[in-house]
Formats: C-alpha cells, sequence, structure tokens
C-alpha cells in the first residue's frame, strides 16, 4: 500500500513539472511580430482619439522626427477602438494601449501577443489620469518602441550582408551593412558605401580625426561643422566641378552625447547641402572616442532622396551604425 502511495505521489509530481516546463515553453511559441518600420498601433475609444487623450497621444507619439526635412514624424500612427483588437493586430510590433479603467497606471510589456513586441498600456480613471500616465510612461515607450524597431531591423540586415573588407582593413572596425550597399570609394582614411534607392542613394562613410579634436565644448558643434565640410570638400563633390557636400548653413545639427560599440562619444543630425548647387538631404553622424587608437573615428550615413520622405531611409541608417564592432 506504501508504495502504491508513494508511486502515485512521483507520478503527480512528475506531471506537475511537466506542466509547469509547457507553460514556461508556450511563450516561445508566440507567431512573428508584423507590421512597417516605425508604425504604432493605438487602441482607444474614438471619443478619446477625437479629443483630448488623442491630442496628447498625437503630441508625444507623432512629434517630428530631428533632422528632418520635409517634417515626418517619429511614428506612423493607426488608431483602432478596442472592439476590433483582435486577429493580425494584435501581432503588430509596437503597440499602444489607452483606457479609461477602474485602475490608474501606465506601463510597458514585452511579447504579450507576439515577438518581437511592445505594448504600452495606460489606463485612468478619469481623462485628467489619462493624461498624467500617458506623460508619465511617454519616454519609456518611445524609447522601447524604438530599440524594438531597431533591433528587428538589425535581425533583417543578416539575412543577406556585405562581405567586403574595406572597413577592416582601414579603420578596425566592422558594421552589419545589407548587401545592397557597395563600396564606391576606399582611400587612405575614407571609406563611401552606397546604395542606389527610387529617385536618389543613400550613403555610408567612415573617417578618423585626430585624438584631441573637440577639445573645446563652446565650440564643439561649430568644430563639428568645420569637420563635415572639410571632409565633403576633400572626397564628396558635387555634380559640377567647385561644387561639394557641406553642413547646411541656416540650421545648426541637433548634437546629443551618445555610446556606439561600447564607446562613448556624440551624435549629431542634421542636414547637408552642396554647396553652389540645388541639393540637399538628411545626415547622421556618431564622433566615437577611440582611446585605444588615439583617434576619434566618425561614421555618417547619409541620404539624397529629393521630393521622398526620409525617415525610414535615416532609421535604416541609424540601424546599421550602431551594428559597430571593434575588431
Amino acid at each position: 500500500m506504501q508504495k502504491k502511495i508513494k508511486f502515485a505521489i512521483l507520478a503527480l509530481v512528475f506531471l506537475m513539472v511537466a506542466c509547469k516546463q509547457q507553460t514556461g515553453n508556450a511563450k516561445k511559441f508566440l507567431p512573428e511580430s508584423t507590421g512597417a518600420v516605425n508604425s504604432l498601433i493605438v487602441v482607444t475609444e474614438n471619443a478619446h482619439w477625437q479629443g483630448e487623450v488623442g491630442d496628447r497621444i498625437r503630441q508625444i507619439f507623432a512629434q517630428p522626427a530631428q533632422g528632418l526635412s520635409p517634417i515626418q514624424p517619429i511614428f506612423s500612427i493607426t488608431q483602432i477602438p478596442p472592439k476590433i483588437f483582435e486577429g493580425a493586430v494584435r501581432n503588430s510590433r509596437s503597440i499602444l494601449l489607452v483606457s479609461q479603467d477602474t485602475l490608474s497606471l501606465g506601463h510597458i510589456k514585452s511579447n504579450v501577443f507576439s515577438n518581437p513586441q511592445k505594448v504600452a498600456v495606460v489606463k485612468g480613471r478619469s481623462k485628467e489620469e489619462l493624461l498624467a500616465n500617458l506623460d508619465s510612461v511617454a519616454q519609456r515607450a518611445i524609447e522601447s518602441f524604438k530599440k524594438t524597431e531597431l533591433n528587428e531591423a538589425q535581425r533583417r540586415f543578416k539575412r543577406s550582408l556585405n562581405r567586403e573588407k574595406a572597413l577592416e582593413e582601414e579603420f578596425g572596425i566592422t558594421l552589419n551593412i545589407p548587401s545592397a550597399y557597395k563600396v564606391g570609394k576606399h582611400e587612405d582614411n575614407f571609406v563611401w558605401f552606397d546604395r542606389q534607392i527610387p529617385k536618389g542613394n543613400m550613403n555610408i562613410i567612415a573617417y578618423a580625426m585626430p585624438e584631441d579634436s573637440f577639445k573645446n565644448d563652446s565650440t564643439f558643434v561649430a568644430d563639428i561643422i568645420k569637420m563635415r565640410d572639410s571632409i565633403g570638400k576633400k572626397y564628396v563633390p558635387g555634380p559640377y566641378e567647385n561644387t561639394f557636400m557641406m553642413t547646411e548653413k541656416a540650421f545648426a545639427p541637433y548634437v546629443f552625447p551618445a555610446e556606439i560599440g561600447g564607446k562613448k562619444g556624440a551624435e549629431a543630425k542634421g542636414i547637408w547641402e552642396i554647396n553652389g548647387y540645388p541639393m540637399a538631404g538628411p545626415f547622421l553622424t556618431y564622433i566615437i572616442n577611440d582611446k585605444e587608437n588615439n583617434r576619434k573615428l566618425v561614421i555618417e550615413g547619409f541620404v539624397f532622396a529629393p521630393s521622398t520622405v526620409k525617415r525610414d531611409y535615416m532609421f535604416e541608417m541609424e540601424a546599421i551604425l550602431k551594428t559597430l564592432s571593434w575588431l
């Protein structure tokens, strides 16, 4: 009798462990997330969307992306009411759920309906609480959505990478650059990749500056402009003689602290133009403190695509540049 009891207990324990393992592994079988780059599904009642809550959502999540002309929002928003939030739309990569409820909260969840996925949940007992909770979660949600988008873009790059060794040979670095890009110029201390796109091209350049560059904080932005203009004049010609790429004169670039490839540096976003010719577009520059090699390493992406929205092109540039690693 005791043996039977022991056997039954062991069988029960085994069953409980097996069930727990199955439950723990369930997350692995979530469907793959979907959605266009930088798209955001907002799930909220139409009455909220058409009122002050909707205005605040658009103010936060459709704010202008920096360094772009014409102006474009950071996310392309699609609003749907909760009653039709079902099926494939739940697999969207970035989702914002906003609802009036008996709870007051604002938090971010991962991989709720699909993988990878971020879901920002905002609830409030009144319109005022909804607005306050939107404000409290806004920056974290933007950063979380953007990080998810960057990771997804970088994952897709790995399907087909450029195998040319110019960056390794010249600077001792690697970037995960899609195979659509080709080396167009490789000179001493300068490498240029480019890719043809409808109505224009996308470009990645890399070069090094002396380690003691940019020592004066008060002239930092001006020194970045001076650097870019000198490199443009030397390496990036315009369509006619004596024309070259330079920083747009009317607007100074946005500059922020950054960390790329585990090293600190600066990020600059702005508009380039061709000196003496009507061509222009956005650029993204990273200046990295590479103390081990006694230099400032500069990697930059810029796009030429007239009469075309360029947010997603520049997002691709950012995703590529942030894959930098050191040999």
